[in-house]
């Protein structure tokens, strides 16, 4: 029994990591139509931006709590700063064209940041463990749990609720699904989308840094890290449905319970059995499980 609670926590933690950066990423993909391959790149910068902001903070002996609120602003700077200049810079230009061209942009995107983040920070791995260990554990039978963990959850839980509540309740949010469900009869009703393109982007942006920077202070630091998240939020929002924002949390808490059960139960499966996940729910619901229908042309 208890491996059952342990499996269900672990699951419920992975869940709430991975939600947290697929939430941008469908974010996008929901208003702009972009499959951004540059998504796992935006999660590295976050966590060097946040290991480097933190960092002197901590060997001076800076306050941790604090540290936790300097892990968000350097996401947030980072990542909307960067969000920025690629949707401006280099994304709207292509609006409009197939959407392979667009993945292949992004791809290009992703490859030029990977390279980008080795000339800024190098090869070597950075590590800032402090703010982990700080929030001390929680004990669940005979297993421990960083109480950092439970951080991470609650993050991903006001992200995911407050977008929610944003476009159902906001003026701002109802234009915005209006982008959503039909760009070109927004833009004739007045609505300017190509300020709702950059600022979604930008938020997309910013989601998946703040994931790395959260992330930070439990690993080391190193390039390629972005590599293996962008895959496994790919898996999260292919299985919920791409730009489905409730796809994207059962998705995730799938893939969770999922790892989960593998690392206690089959340990040496545990990274093949997301894609068989994957694979059984494409060959069922091929839009992933909650695809919004789309109208049938004639």
């Amino acid at each position: 029994m208890s491996q059952i609670y342990a499996v269900l926590v672990d699951g419920v933690m992975y869940a709430a990591w991975l939600f947290l950066v697929a939430l941008g990423l469908t974010l996008v993909y929901g208003v702009l139509k972009i499959l951004n391959m540059a998504h796992g790149s935006l999660y590295a910068l976050g966590a060097y931006a946040g290991v480097t902001l933190i960092g002197p903070w901590v060997a001076q002996g800076g306050n941790l709590y604090v540290s936790y609120l300097l892990l968000v602003l350097a996401a947030i700077v980072a990542g909307g700063a960067i969000g920025l200049i690629m949707e401006r810079g280099i994304l709207k230009r292509f609006y409009g064209q197939d959407p392979v061209v667009l993945l292949l942009v992004t791809y290009a995107l992703f490859l030029i940041m990977e390279d980008a983040i080795k000339l800024v920070w190098g090869v070597d791995p950075y590590s800032v463990s402090e703010p982990y260990s700080f929030l001390g554990n929680f004990d669940l039978g005979d297993l421990s749990y960083p109480n950092y963990n439970f951080l991470i959850v609650g993050v991903a839980l006001v992200a995911g609720v407050g977008l929610t509540a944003f476009l159902k309740f906001t003026r701002s949010g109802r234009l915005l699904r209006a982008v959503i469900h039909d760009r070109e009869v927004s833009q004739a009703m007045g609505i300017r989308v190509s300020r709702y393109f950059v600022v979604t982007f930008m938020a997309g942006a910013v989601l998946a840094a703040i994931g790395g920077a959260l992330t930070a202070p439990t690993v080391s630091v190193a390039p390629g890290m972005g590599v293996e998240i962008v895959v496994l939020t790919f898996a999260v929002v292919v299985i919920g449905g791409l730009g489905s924002l409730p796809g994207a949390a059962f998705g995730a808490l799938l893939v969770g319970l999922v790892r989960a059960s593998a690392v206690h139960y089959w340990p040496q499966g545990e990274l093949f059995s997301i894609y068989i996940v994957m694979a059984l729910v494409l060959a069922v619901r091929p839009k992933g499980i909650f695809a919004p229908l789309e109208a049938r042309k004639i």
